[in-house]
Parts: C-alpha cells; sequence; structure tokens
C-alpha cells in the first residue's frame, strides 16, 4: 500500500474532501489581470470573488504544470519510498499529461524500483473527480496501485459530464462558438447542452431555450444514462460558476428523482482552472453512467 493518489487543482473537488480521501495535488497556474497565480482551491481568492471579476471584464489565462514541477512533485514522494497514480485532466483539452509522462521518464533512472503510473482521465471538472474519488475508494479497499490502476481505466468511460451556460462569452473566445452564434444565441437566449466525449473533449449536443429548459435537458440525461433512477446508488456532483440557484434547482430535481444516491447531490464551485473557459453561469452535472459507455 506505499503508494498515493495524485490529480492536479483542476479536479474542482473542495480540498476538504481531497484530504479526507487521502488524495493528493499538484497546482496548475491562472493569471488574472496579468498577474500569475498557483491554484490553490480558492483560499486566495474566493469563488465569488474570482467570477465577479471576470464578470467586470478583468482577464484570465491558465497554464499547466509543467515538466520540471511534475518533477520536483513526483519526486517528493519517491524519496519516500512511495508509488505515485497520478490522474491527469482530460488531454483532450490540455497537454499536462505529455508533460507528466516526460517527468516520470526523466526520473526512471534515478528511482529504477518505484512507479508512476499516469492516467490521462479523459475527464474534466467534477468528472474528473469522480475518478480520483473512485480510485481513492478502491485504494482504501487494500487494492494495489496497479489493481486501482487497471479499474479507473475502464471506468473513466462511464463518467457522464453535462454542461449548460447562460453566458456564451467565454465559449466565442475560446473558439467552442463563432461570434455570430454567440450574438444569435444571446438574444435567443439559448442555453448549450454540451458533453464531454470520449476523447475528452466538450462537445455541444443541444441548444436550448432558456435556463429553465437547460435545467430539465440536463436532468434528463441524467434519467436516460444513470440507469434505473430507483436504483441509482452512484455519486452525483453539481459544479457551478457563480450561478447556485441553477445548480440546485438541478440539484432538486436529482433528489427528488434518485431516492438512493450515494449522500446527497454534492454542490461545488467551478475552479479558476475551468472557470477561466467557462466563464460565470456555467452549471455542470457528473454522475456515473449504467446504460452505455462513452
Amino acid at each position: 500500500m506505499n503508494y498515493i493518489i495524485s490529480c492536479c487543482s483542476s479536479v474542482d473537488l473542495p480540498e476538504s474532501t481531497l484530504k479526507e480521501n487521502g488524495i493528493e495535488y499538484v497546482p496548475m497556474h491562472y493569471s488574472l489581470d496579468g498577474v500569475d497565480y498557483k491554484d490553490d482551491l480558492f483560499k486566495s481568492i474566493s469563488a465569488k470573488q474570482f467570477y465577479e471579476k471576470l464578470r467586470n471584464g478583468v482577464s484570465s489565462s491558465t497554464a499547466q504544470v509543467n515538466v520540471n514541477e511534475y518533477y520536483e512533485y513526483f519526486e517528493g514522494f519517491l524519496k519516500n519510498g512511495l508509488d505515485v497514480l497520478h490522474i491527469c485532466l482530460s488531454g483532450g483539452i490540455t497537454g499536462t499529461m505529455n508533460s507528466a509522462v516526460n517527468a516520470r521518464n526523466m526520473l526512471k533512472e534515478k528511482y529504477p524500483d518505484n512507479k508512476i503510473l499516469l492516467c490521462d482521465s479523459l475527464c474534466a471538472s467534477c468528472g474528473y473527480g469522480l475518478v480520483c474519488l473512485k480510485a481513492a475508494e478502491l485504494k482504501a479497499e487494500g487494492k494495489s496501485i496497479d489493481e486501482v490502476f487497471s479499474f479507473i481505466e475502464e471506468y473513466k468511460s462511464t463518467v457522464e459530464e453535462w454542461f449548460f451556460t447562460s453566458d456564451l462569452t467565454y465559449f466565442v473566445k475560446g473558439g467552442r462558438l463563432s461570434a455570430v452564434s454567440g450574438w444569435f444565441g444571446t438574444m435567443l437566449k439559448i442555453c448549450p447542452l454540451l458533453e464531454v466525449d470520449s476523447e475528452g473533449k466538450l462537445i455541444p449536443r443541444e441548444k436550448c431555450r432558456g435556463k429553465q429548459k437547460a435545467i430539465e435537458a440536463c436532468f434528463n440525461k441524467m434519467l436516460e444514462r444513470a440507469g434505473e433512477a430507483k436504483k441509482y446508488n452512484g455519486r452525483c456532483y453539481i459544479a457551478n460558476s457563480d450561478c447556485f440557484d441553477d445548480a440546485k434547482k438541478l440539484s432538486d430535481m436529482i433528489e427528488a428523482s434518485f431516492p438512493k444516491l450515494k449522500g446527497k447531490v454534492e454542490i461545488v464551485d467551478v475552479g479558476v482552472i475551468i472557470g477561466t473557459h467557462t466563464g460565470p453561469g456555467t452549471t455542470g452535472l457528473f454522475f456515473e453512467g449504467g446504460n452505455d459507455i462513452k
């Protein structure tokens, strides 16, 4: 059992949840109004403050963990005799997995008897979090690092990730929508429903007229994809970027229809890394799929 479960700060789980489950994390980077910061999970800036700055026109950008940072981070565990199972944010939206691979290769000669196993989660935000929590759960059950790695390589494809947004600004900035589509969408109050697909990329799936329709569409995806509602006993997370009321409406619908959830629906904040690209007004739903493999 001499190994740790690790992830990046973009996992969008509260630090308390990571600590409770023995999950280590390495901070990614973001820039706010030209000043660089490490993502410390909303300790130095609150979610409310961060999204208020974005709404006021402050620019934000992100940067992945570089090779040297991964090298130092991994070595901190290896030199203490611990192996590492590190789970990365989806390779469909970032190249951080490549940096982790390069750091691992550099450490092989120095620590030939240790393992660094790397998993591309193909997930984002709390979908990524569900993969990490499953890995931590299996470790707590006494599974070896190889057993956990093999399991989550299969499990990650069952995680369902659905997003909708009431503010198209950042989707236009990120190139997911054209400026013209963004303008018409805003005028018509279109809230696109998006999914993280099997390649770990965020893909538009439906156009919903207004937030309530988007909330209902998101809820219906869980009804369709989670298996029989009365039997579903997995976790469910909802992440929001300063739009708690939308998340709460969706949460209430789910809790009324899924009586055997593993605990209540967890409503959390979208972190600065994902939030920089989605902007305020985005809600994400995450659960374990029962019917289909993505």
